[in-house]
């Protein structure tokens, strides 16, 4: 197999990893009751998703 006659300089090496960066995950807003959710997921706050109750979420009773 070939090799390479010279190696790449750090400049190349950082030049072409510096495409390799994270991205910030997409959020949506929950249709029920309008807090950010991450999109095809049951929103953590009342348990809705796609407009249907999945997860039952108990009442606080202080009052």
């Amino acid at each position: 197999m070939a090799q390479p006659k010279r190696r790449w300089s750090k400049a190349r090496t950082h030049a072409k990893r510096s495409t390799w960066k994270k991205e910030q995950p997409a959020y949506t807003t929950c249709p029920h009751c309008h807090e950010p959710v991450m999109p095809h997921r049951v929103c953590k706050n009342c348990g809705y998703y796609d407009g249907k109750e999945v997860i039952a979420k108990k009442e606080n009773k202080d009052a």
